[in-house]
């Protein structure tokens, strides 16, 4: 990889994957026009170079266009590839029609980014029924898992940490985090009724009222799962609860709220630029995008073999 162009917001992360890459960093300069629409301009020099697109999709409508346009105008600049670096992926949760007429956005928007890009890296996206990105994607994908950079900032900065996954479809996940911390786990029951409603209940437990509670979610949105989750706990006697959460989408005040609700702090990775994010992805990222080209490297060598005829 040659150049790395990141979005708006992004440059910080894009500057610490490029270095750990070896690669030049750049800023995609996006304008906005009083009408609504947009103008995409990358930095020079870009012939025949392998270019990555560094771009958080956490409001991935008015990102779309643009996201296209820099892909396109990168081509026609003579990068040889274009790939995409979306920490935050959105669009991955609607995997099926749950009422008649309903648009199944994740093979949608699969279709969509594949269409302008060669390869794909992400962060824990937010999969229900889908087992596995290649399911989506017919490019190279990458998914880089937090869990191991989750439990190692609550083993060095919460020693006394008791784990809470949000629901029952989180306790794989979240008990992995634990392990990886070395410190226990419970998981909450959650029952959600709408967007912003939410009841949560709490197991009632002696390491939750000794140790320091740390709600680990994904994401977090309305944070209506937290902050129920969050009232429960204090309400339970326990300390301030830690949230630890991978992606800060955080619409409205929800940041705000969680920590108005009684959180001692809220901790994010830098998939979503955020005044919470503590969590560096950046190593991780740069590992998964050299081992995409290591792969392509492997399957060039393979077909360069596979061409060569023997007289």
């Amino acid at each position: 990889m040659n150049r790395i162009l990141a979005f708006p917001g992004m440059l910080p992360l894009g500057e610490a994957i490029a270095a750990l890459v070896g690669a030049q960093s750049g800023e995609v300069d996006v304008h906005r026009f009083p009408d609504g629409e947009s103008l995409v301009t990358l930095p020079g020099d870009l012939a025949g170079k392998d270019v990555a697109i560094l771009a958080t999709l956490r409001e991935p409508d008015p990102l779309a266009l643009s996201l296209r346009f820099a892909a396109e105008t990168a081509r026609e600049m003579g990068a040889r590839r274009v790939g995409l670096i979306a920490p935050y992926l959105a669009y991955m949760r609607q995997d099926r029609r749950f009422a008649e007429g309903q648009a199944v956005s994740a093979p949608l928007f699969a279709r969509f980014l594949e269409e302008s890009f060669d390869w794909l890296v992400t962060a824990d996206p937010h999969l229900h029924r889908i087992h596995a990105l290649e399911d989506l994607f017919d490019i190279p994908v990458r998914r880089i898992e937090t869990a191991p950079l989750l439990g190692e900032w609550i083993a060095a900065n919460v020693p006394d940490a008791v784990l809470l996954g949000p629901d029952s479809e989180s306790r794989q996940w979240v008990a992995e985090v634990a392990r990886l911390a070395d410190r226990p786990y419970e998981v909450l029951e959650k029952h959600r009724s709408g967007d912003r409603s939410v009841e949560v209940s709490v197991p009632h437990s002696e390491a939750l009222l000794d140790g320091t509670p740390v709600i680990v979610d994904d994401i977090a949105s309305s944070g209506r799962t937290l902050i129920e989750a969050i009232e429960r706990l204090l309400a339970a006697g326990t300390k301030p609860p830690i949230c630890v959460v991978i992606h800060a989408v955080f619409a409205g005040d929800a940041h705000d709220d969680i920590l108005a609700a009684g959180a001692s702090r809220v901790v994010t990775t830098d998939s979503i630029p955020h005044v919470s994010n503590a969590i560096s992805l950046a190593q991780a990222l740069a590992d998964a995008c050299r081992d995409l080209q290591a792969q392509e490297s492997i399957d060039q060598s393979s077909h360069s073999k596979n061409d060569t005829v023997t007289p």
